[in-house]
């Protein structure tokens, strides 16, 4: 008896491990992947589906047919690191503390890895985490995406215009001299030394920019297919369009004043590639792809920059065409064929990729993103987020958007001879190219404004939680 009541007790152990295992198994199976598609530089007008009429984009507007255009999607810098740095912690840069500037070659700081990122949330649910492309948030190993939260990195550290190890020795620079490079395509290896790295080594130098592009892609299907029976999270922040330009010899237009074009053309057959995979492996239905950019188009480039369409300026300005760029997405919930106007960005990725997945985010560290997971969904007509405040590429406050109105106050240089700021007020929801300045006619907006954006910039500077530095 004794004997069979033992053989009973591991047969019904063996059923509720198996019951266990398959719920377990099942659990995985539902919760849905994220890709973030991540360019650079890239204007709010450079996607077929957001008004290009010289560039053609039907892989990305493929995402926007079968999914959601957002056109008041903000960035929370108009600079490369400290709008990476928000959209991974969901924090304005300043809150930890990454808001002055780019990092360069010679930067000896970086994201603390206390902070807790998308992948760090991610990867606490069992999904299998990647960063494929630019990573700009410090290259020191301590620092680098697999100190943050990813399982594997491949890509440059910093811009694809920094060279290793001084960032000396660059070629000419300006449009003309980015004509001169388009013309060379060699000189991606003979006026360039920027590294590419795998996980925490150099693993070619200088990197063939060439190629780059397609390899990130190519690197982030591997990883799906690798990963396809467990959820998975792709970052791929393409180091393209930020100059200098340049795309495989097989794609390539000899004629400089297409480079641009050519390069978003490019990046949007790469897309069309990590669309098939998901189409091919049935995962499709399951995951979130979601596209944008860093920040707005580098004007001064002309014809190797972007364009801001309808926005005025461009990168390294708070109006809207340095904040406000491009987003479209698709996955589970998401209403094909919809746009959204409502105020939302990426600094609202983690908190609503949070929501999403069921896990909620670890108390104590504030961060400023809200979950906007019923915007994504279409089930709430208004967004949660009803203000945003604009910092300048140098971390100082100068704005503050708050419903349809957004105010800038924007101090002379140096501050010569204390001369007072420029005060900006416009209705962006009426006057999206900001033609309209009613500072004058609108003195209690303004100083109402003013006030609660010194409030808010006074708490973050308060709680600012500190950068890792080299010792």
């Amino acid at each position: 008896m004794l004997g069979g009541s033992m053989k009973q007790s591991h047969v019904l152990l063996a059923g509720l491990l198996a019951v266990f295992l398959l719920a377990v198994e099942s659990a995985a199976a539902a919760k849905p992947n994220f890709v973030i598609i991540f360019t650079d530089d890239q204007g709010y007008g450079d996607l077929s589906c957001f008004g290009s009429k010289t560039i053609k984009t039907p892989n990305i507007d493929r995402i926007a047919k079968e999914g959601r255009k957002f056109t008041s999607f903000m960035v929370a810098s108009p600079v490369c690191t400290p709008s990476r740095s928000a959209l991974l912690t969901g924090c304005y840069p300043k809150r930890v503390g990454m808001h002055q500037h780019v990092l360069f070659p010679t930067s000896t700081k970086g994201l603390n890895p206390s902070e807790h990122t998308i992948a760090d949330h991610l990867k606490s649910q069992g999904y299998a985490t990647a960063c494929f492309g630019k990573w700009h948030l410090g290259h020191h190993k301590e620092v680098l995406p697999t100190s943050n939260g990813f399982d594997t990195y491949y890509g440059i550290p910093y811009s694809n215009d920094m060279n290793h190890p001084d960032n000396k020795g660059k070629p000419r620079g300006g449009w003309q001299g980015m004509d001169i490079l388009w013309n060379d395509p060699e000189s991606t290896l003979t006026k360039w030394k920027t590294p590419l790295f795998e996980d925490e080594k150099i693993v070619e130098w200088p990197v063939d920019q060439r190629t780059v592009t397609r390899r990130y892609t190519q690197k982030s299907i591997d990883f799906i297919k690798a990963n396809k029976d467990k959820p998975f999270f792709v970052y791929l922040p393409h180091s393209m369009p930020h100059i200098p330009l340049y795309v495989p010899n097989d794609v390539r237009d000899p004629n400089p004043k297409n480079a641009y074009i050519n390069v978003i053309e490019h990046i949007d057959s790469e897309v069309g590639r990590l669309l098939k995979t998901l189409d091919e492996l049935k995962l499709a239905n399951n995951t979130y792809v979601i596209y944008t950019t860093d920040n707005g188009p580098w004007l001064p480039f002309r014809h190797h920059g972007g364009s801001a369409g309808p926005l005025r300026e461009g990168k390294g300005t708070t109006f809207e065409g340095g904040q406000r760029v491009p987003c479209v997405m698709r996955g589970p919930g998401i209403p094909a064929g919809t746009v959204c106007d409502e105020l939302t960005g990426t600094i609202d990725l983690l908190p609503t990729i949070a929501a999403i997945t069921g896990k909620p985010l670890p108390k104590g560290k504030k961060i400023d993103g809200i979950n906007v997971s019923s915007l994504w969904k279409g089930s709430a007509k208004d967004s949660p987020r009803k203000e945003f405040l604009h910092y300048t590429s140098r971390g100082n406050i100068e704005g503050l958007r708050s419903g349809n109105w957004k105010l800038l106050v924007k101090k002379p240089r140096g501050n010569p001879n204390n001369r007072p700021p420029q005060i900006f007020l416009f209705d962006v929801a009426n006057d999206v190219g900001e033609k309209n300045n009613l500072a004058k006619s609108k003195p209690e907006v303004v100083k109402e404004l003013r006030a609660r954006m010194e409030t808010l910039d006074a708490e973050i500077t308060k709680n600012a939680r500190k950068p890792w530095f080299k010792n």
